[in-house]
């Protein structure tokens, strides 16, 4: 089993890697739903996926510990010198 620290970067390059399309360079050929050019519809789901892979990142792997610490108010920061945007 992967661990759940790797998942998300194999998961990562591994959309990195499949958005280089080298193989639909050459041609517009075939059409996908007989108007759409196969690297247009490539780029379409690509966007699409990399869109479910950011949410399911933002569930996995979102910084909880900023959260806490934005949660504790405005006398942690007062107290820290840091500046509460």
């Amino acid at each position: 089993m992967i661990s759940s620290s790797i998942l998300p970067i194999v998961a990562v390059t591994a959309l990195y890697l499949l958005h280089q399309d080298l193989w639909f360079w050459r041609t517009a050929r075939p059409l996908v739903f007989g108007f759409l050019p196969v690297g247009l519809a490539w780029h379409a789901a690509y966007c699409v996926a990399v869109s479910l892979l950011m949410l399911w990142l933002t569930r996995v792997a979102w910084p909880a510990h900023l959260e806490a610490m934005d949660a504790r108010g405005p006398a942690v920061h007062e107290a820290t010198g840091t500046e509460r945007k």
